[in-house]
This record gives C-alpha cells, sequence and structure tokens, in this order.
C-alpha cells in the first residue's frame, strides 16, 4: 500500500495531525500535494537516481515532500532544521541535490548557503519566499494531481548525526520498485508492533531523523493517522495519547527521563489505556529509567537497536529485557561478532568492537576512509557503526559506549555510559555527558558536564553530592573527578548528544 491507496478509498481520513496548531492533512491532500511536486520534480528535468534535500521544521508538508520523492524515484536527504551555515552546505552539496526546499521559519540559514552550493538547480520555500527562492505554493500550482506514469520507488540518503565528526551520507541502491512494493522495514513493524489502518501512531521527534521519517512513512502505507509533535514537551505527549487514544508510539531515552521526572498528579492525571505500543531507541537507556517506564506503562515498550547504515536490526521486548536487563536485543537482521582491536572475535561477556555480518552492505557516500573505517580489520565483509558492547551466553547484545567516547585513564578502559547511566536518574539532574579531559600523570581522567533541573542548585555543594552519588553505586576509577554546570548540552531533539563539541573545549587545538 501507499498514500495513494489509501486515499482511494478513504480520502477524508487524517494522514497528519500536528499536536499543537491541530493542523490536519488528510490522505487525499497528501496524495495530491505528493503527485504536483512529483510532476514538478520531473518538469525540472529529474529522473529516477537524481537528488533533492530539504531542510524543514515538523511541518504539515514534511512527509508531502518525502512521498513525492519517494513516488519520483529520487534520492531524499532530510536535513536537521537546527544545523549552521557551514553544516548545511556541506550536506547539500556533498549528497549532489539538485533541488533544494526549505520554508520561511529556517530562511536565514536556508539562505545563506547559495554561494556554496552550485549544484541546486531550484530552490523552493514553503509559507513564503526569500532571496534566491521561489515560492513553492505556486510552483506547485500548475502541476496534475494524478500520479506520474513513470512513478517508481525512491530512497532517503540519510547523514548519520555527526556526534562524532563531520555527518556520513549513507547511499543505499536504488531498487526503482514499484510504488506499492513492501520493504523490509515495513515488515518489520508489521511483525513487531502490529499496527492496523484503526491505529494511531505518536511522533515525538524531528522528522528528519532516520527513525521518525522512516517509521512514518510506513505507518501511513497502512493508513495509520500520525500525531506529529512540533517538538517535544512531556506532559503534552501524555495529552495527546489521550486525546487522540494513540495505540502505537516512538520515544529516545532522554523522553522517558523527562516524563518520569512530572510530578506524580501529573503523570496520574492523563489516561493512557489506549497505547498498546511505545517505541524506543536512538541512545542507550538506563536500567533504572526503563525499570519504572515498564512499571508505569506496562510490558508494552519495546525496543531496537539499528543505525542509519541499515546493517543490523535488533529488537527486545519488555518481557525478555526484564530477563536481560539493559540489553539493547538479538538480532532480526544481521549476525553479531564482538572484536578486539586486532579483529579477533571475542567470546561472551567481552568487550569490544560490535561488528555485523550477513547484513545489506554500505558505503558513506564520497567517503573512502569512513567506509573502511567501518569494516572490520580482516576483511570478512563485517561492518560496524562504531559501538562498544558485549554479548551473552544467548546472544543478547548490551552496549557499552562509543568506540570513539573510550577513556583511558592509567592504561584502564572507562566506558562513560556508565556514569551517565547512574547520574541521568539523580532527581537534582536534568542532563548529564561524561568524557575524558587530559590528565598528566593518568593520560585522561573522567569529567562530567551536569545541566541540573535548576541553575540555582549548580556548585560545589552539588558537585559533591553528585561524585558521592556515582561512587556509592559505581567503582570509584568510573566515576567523575570533577563536574562543571551548564544551562543546558548540546543535544540532539532526537536524544543524541554531540559529546565532542563538550570535549573540545576540555582538549588542546590540534597544531
Amino acid at each position: 500500500m501507499h498514500p495513494g491507496a489509501i486515499a482511494a478509498l478513504l480520502p477524508d481520513k487524517p494522514a497528519v495531525i500536528m499536536a499543537s496548531s491541530g493542523k490536519v492533512v488528510t490522505f487525499r491532500e497528501l496524495d495530491e500535494e505528493s503527485n504536483r511536486l512529483a510532476h514538478l520534480f520531473r518538469a525540472a528535468g529529474l529522473r529516477p537516481g537524481d537528488h533533492i534535500a530539504f531542510m524543514l521544521e515538523n511541518h504539515p508538508l514534511f512527509l508531502a515532500v518525502a512521498w513525492a520523492a519517494h513516488r519520483s524515484g529520487l534520492y531524499y536527504t532530510a536535513i536537521s532544521s537546527r544545523l549552521k551555515t557551514d553544516e548545511l552546505a556541506y550536506i547539500v552539496d556533498n549528497c549532489e541535490a539538485r533541488v533544494f526546499i526549505s520554508s520561511v521559519a529556517l530562511a536565514d540559514v536556508a539562505t545563506s548557503i547559495a554561494d556554496v552550493t552550485p549544484k541546486v538547480e531550484l530552490r523552493l520555500m514553503l509559507d513564503g519566499v526569500a532571496p534566491g527562492f521561489a515560492s513553492y505554493e505556486e510552483a506547485v500550482a500548475a502541476h496534475p494531481v494524478t500520479p506520474l506514469d513513470d512513478e517508481c520507488q525512491g530512497m532517503d540518503m540519510l547523514y548519520s548525526s555527526g556526534t562524532t565528526g563531520r555527518p556520513k551520507g549513507v547511499k543505499p541502491t536504488l531498487s526503482q520498485a514499484p510504488l506499492d512494493t513492501p520493504g523490509a522495514l515495513l515488515q518489520l513493524i508489521q511483525f513487531l508492533f502490529a499496527p492496523s489502518a484503526d491505529s494511531v501512531y505518536l511522533s515525538t521527534a524531528p522528522l528528519y531523523h532516520a527513525a521518525p521519517l522512516r517509521y512514518c512513512m510506513s505507518m501511513q502505507r497502512m493508513g495509520v493517522t500520525l500525531v506529529v509533535m512540533e517538538r517535544f514537551d512531556p506532559e503534552q505527549a501524555l495529552a495527546l495519547i489521550e486525546k487522540y487514544g494513540v495505540t502505537h508510539s516512538q520515544w529516545v531515552p532522554t523522553m522517558f527521563i523527562k516524563m518520569l521526572k512530572l510530578p506524580g498528579e501529573i503523570r496520574e492525571r492523563y489516561d493512557l489505556s489506549s497505547l498498546t505500543c511505545a517505541i524506543h531507541a536512538a541512545a542507550p537507556c538506563p536500567v533504572p529509567v526503563k525499570e519504572q517506564m515498564i512499571e508505569w506503562w506496562g510490558p508494552i515498550i519495546h525496543e531496537y537497536y539499528a543505525g542509519t547504515e541499515g546493517n543490523c536490526f535488533l529488537y527486545v521486548g519488555s518481557e525478555d529485557w526484564l530477563k536481560h536487563r539493559g540489553t539493547v536485543g538479538r538480532p532480526l537482521l544481521g549476525v553479531t561478532h564482538i572484536c578486539d582491536e586486532d579483529g579477533n572475535e571475542l567470546p561472551p561477556r567481552e568487550h569490544g568492537t560490535v561488528y555485523f555480518a550477513d547484513g545489506p552492505r554500505f558505503a558513506y557516500h564520497g567517503d573512502e576512509d569512513k567506509t573502511k573505517a567501518s569494516q572490520d580489520p580482516r576483511g570478512r565483509g563485517w561492518t560496524t557503526l562504531g559501538d562498544i558492547g558485549y554479548v551473552d551466553e544467548e546472544g543478547f547484545l548490551y552496549l557499552t559506549d562509543r568506540r570513539s567516547y573510550m577513556i583511558i585513564s592509567g592504561g584502564v578502559n572507562i566506558y562513560p555510559q556508565e556514569a551517565e547511566n547512574i547520574l541521568s536518574i539523580h532527581p537534582k539532574v536534568a542532563d548529564v555527558a561524561v568524557f575524558g579531559i587530559p590528565d598528566e600523570e593518568m593520560g585522561e581522567q573522567v569529567k562530567a558536564v551536569v545541566q541540573p533541573v535548576s541553575m540555582d542548585l549548580a556548585g560545589p555543594g552539588l558537585e559533591a553530592e553528585l561524585i558521592e552519588y556515582c561512587r556509592s553505586r559505581l567503582a570509584p576509577y568510573k566515576c567523575p573527578k570533577s563536574i562543571d554546570f551548564r544551562e543546558e548540552l548540546p543535544r540532539q531533539p532526537t536524544g543524541k548528544l554531540y559529546k565532542r563539541l563538550l570535549r573540545d573545549e576540555y582538549w588542546p587545538a590540534k597544531p
């Protein structure tokens, strides 16, 4: 199925409901809007295999733009609305986009890249115009609402978050299959989470991220109504579940933490009985947080581990997780291998780099070095997302940390995620990052940067309290020796932390 097929059966059914504005896009409107834009792409000379890029806030027409490219057989790159000029220009140029679409809300940064993105032939702006951009609404108005004669499947080409360096574009192979051909993700969603045309899906994160974009488009293939939050608010999320009878939803652990820190009377105010499936991913979830969520919502919480690269998919439901607390699941796609730095495979419960075999191969667009670095050193065709972890005797994977974040202090490997998990559940902590900083004697020492629930609490007293709190639950050498306080940490709305931005402040610049 696809939006056009749903529109033929249920034209007035909401395809998208915007959470704050209440704006509704029906399946008929989604189908017609995406068809108009698809015809515009063809009129502009784009053919299957060509590329567009778009940078939008969670906009009512975000998914219409994605569907237009998808049904045109194009590659499409959804770009973070939080990027600055240099970052945006790099992605638009690197992906070789011929069309770039943005909105008036993001006009300042969108217009700033014109001189450094010469491959772009057409620039369109929603909700108004800006220098160098044509009006999106006027441009599509002249085109028909009927499907293209050569309609076929395109594919997203998304960029990794850039939390450890330049974003990396993952360019898959286009199938150019008929539009109603089901993909692997759709089949996994149907098998694991069982949505139906009667389901309502709450999308809590920015749509430019891989999981929200791909899950929302997959849900729309089944006729599911999406409730899209413009930005996450913990109480509003609970209210939306009650208001719209949400059945399925997707979250990241920081959202769980924010909801759990709501006062009890607020958490108990809303009827969540319609919710049958809460999916989470994108970042490790501290064990106590997930325990509390299962206690609150029941065994409806599902976790998966995957990446934009598409080389693996691991899954665990609540019941298995309670038997293997801390796991991110067992593979449904790919075979897990844990290796040391030389590529030697390690036995269960030994920590090493996590590789996957027998999954789809991938390459980082235009970057052979990054592609090679993601492959195992022994040439067996295994690939990694850069995580460190271990497997237990039953094959469940446990993530320790990102390989690039490991701290080496006095020759001992320290994984900062352990201290982060402890500190994140302290009642006075809103957010936390742990990383290594220079130490003349030990090489590195453990540092924490904390966003307190109120900056009025920041100071030596809270620093001492948090260090002691961590030491009472974790080996002292794994705990921070000092803590700095910030009003906000550089975290994506998707839950990923730009830890490198914090870490670089404490390390001397390289010559």
